[in-house]
C-alpha cells in the first residue's frame, strides 16, 4: 500500500515536470530579441533613451521584446546597417535621411535640400505632411518606421576660416562613402569631394585628407572634431532629420498588442531623442568653445543670402537626382503653404504688441 500512495504521489509530480518541459520551447520561441544598429555614439542621450526604450519593451511585454543596441558604428555604416536588416544580421536601425535615402530616395525631401528651411518649425511642418508617404514607401520597401526625429540643424566645420560658398571651393569636403549621388554633385559644383566613413573624420582631419565636415555639434563634440576643426560657420545648412527603423519581416512576427507597445514606447523615444538633441547643439557649441577655443562665425543677413543665392542654383542639379522630382516640388509648396498660414500669426502678434 505504502509503494502504491508513494506511486500515485510520484506520477502526478512527474507529469507536472513534463508539463511543464513541453511549454519551455513555446515560452522561448514566443520571444523576440531585436537585434539595432546606429552610428549614434554610446553613453549619448540619443542612445541612453533607445536603451530605456528597450526597457519598456521588455518590461511592458513580460520579456516577449528585448532590444540589444550596437551603438557607434560597431556594425559599419548606415549603407551596411541597411544591408545586414536585410540579409537578417540586424532587426532595426537608427538611422539618418542619408541612410534612409538608399532604401527610398523620397525621405530625402526632408534634409537634402539646403537651407530651405527658415525655422526647425518649417521642417517639422513639411516632414508632418509627408511622413504618411514616407512610411508607407519604406514599409513597401520591407522596412516599418518607430518614428521619426531629428537633431536640429547640421552646420559646417572647418580647420581654416571658410565662411562664404566660394571659400570651400578651396577646401576638401567630407562626404559619407555611400552617399553617390552627393559625392558626384559636390564634384560637379566645383567642391572636392573626399568619401569616408564617419568613424575616420577625426583622423582624417588631423592628417589633412580633409578639411571641412558638415556635422551637428553634438556629434562634432563626442568626436572631438573641435580639436582639430576649430572653425564654425552658423549657418542653417540643412537638418539632421532620421527615424528608428524595423524589419517588415520582424515586426509581422510580433503580436498585436507587442506592435502596439512598440509604437508608443517609440513616439515618446522619439520626442526625447529631439528635444534634447537640439538643446545639446548649444551646449555643445559652449563645450567645444571651452575645450578648444572653437571660432563659431555667425552669419550675417547679407551672407546668409549669398549662400541662399547659391544653394537655390543648386536646386536643379538636387531635383531628380537626390530628391525625387515629383516629392522635391512638393517640399517646395509645403514650405510656401507654412510661411502664407504664418504671415497673418505674426501680423497680428505685431499689431497687438503696437501702442
Amino acid at each position: 500500500m505504502k509503494s502504491l500512495a508513494r506511486k500515485n504521489t510520484f506520477l502526478p509530480i512527474v507529469g507536472g515536470l513534463l508539463f511543464a518541459f513541453a511549454l519551455m520551447p513555446a515560452c522561448a520561441e514566443s520571444q523576440t530579441k531585436i537585434k539595432l544598429g546606429t552610428l549614434l555614439p554610446d553613453g549619448t542621450s540619443q542612445v541612453n533613451s533607445l536603451k530605456a526604450m528597450g526597457q519598456q519593451w521588455k518590461d511592458q511585454t513580460h520579456n516577449g521584446v528585448t532590444l540589444t543596441i550596437y551603438p557607434g558604428g560597431s556594425m559599419g555604416s548606415e549603407a551596411n546597417l541597411i544591408k545586414k536588416m536585410r540579409i537578417g544580421q540586424l532587426d532595426a536601425a537608427t538611422i539618418s535621411v542619408g541612410g534612409l535615402s538608399e532604401i527610398d530616395p523620397f525621405v530625402g525631401a526632408v534634409q537634402k535640400i539646403p537651407l530651405l528651411f527658415h525655422s526647425l518649425d518649417e521642417m517639422e511642418y513639411v516632414r508632418g505632411k509627408l511622413e504618411s508617404d514616407m512610411n508607407a514607401r519604406l514599409e513597401a520597401k520591407g522596412f516599418v518606421v518607430l518614428f521619426w526625429s531629428d537633431a536640429g540643424w547640421v552646420n559646417i566645420m572647418s580647420t581654416k576660416p571658410y565662411t562664404r560658398p566660394d571659400d570651400f571651393k578651396k577646401g576638401k569636403i567630407f562626404v559619407t562613402s555611400d552617399d553617390h549621388n552627393e559625392i558626384e554633385l559636390i564634384n560637379r559644383l566645383g567642391f572636392t569631394a573626399v568619401p569616408l566613413d564617419w568613424s575616420s573624420t577625426l583622423t582624417s582631419l588631423q592628417t589633412g585628407m580633409i578639411d571641412t565636415v558638415p556635422m551637428t555639434p553634438f556629434y562634432a563634440e563626442s568626436l572631438q572634431l573641435d580639436t582639430v576643426a576649430k572653425h564654425l560657420l552658423n549657418v542653417h545648412y540643412v537638418t539632421l532629420v532620421g527615424a528608428t527603423v524595423m524589419t517588415k519581416r520582424t515586426w509581422d512576427n510580433l503580436t498585436p498588442e507587442q506592435r502596439d507597445i512598440l509604437k508608443k514606447t517609440g513616439a515618446i523615444a522619439g520626442k526625447e531623442i529631439q528635444a534634447r538633441s537640439r538643446a545639446e547643439a548649444d551646449e555643445a557649441i559652449a563645450a567645444m568653445k571651452k575645450r578648444s577655443n572653437l571660432e563659431v562665425h555667425e552669419v550675417s543677413p547679407a551672407l546668409e543670402e549669398e549662400w541662399r543665392k547659391f544653394c537655390e542654383t543648386v536646386y536643379p542639379k538636387i531635383r531628380g537626382t537626390m530628391v525625387p522630382a515629383d516629392v522635391f516640388e512638393k517640399a517646395i509648396a509645403l514650405v510656401a503653404e507654412y510661411r502664407a498660414q504664418s504671415k497673418p500669426a505674426a501680423a497680428g502678434e505685431a499689431k497687438k504688441g503696437r501702442p
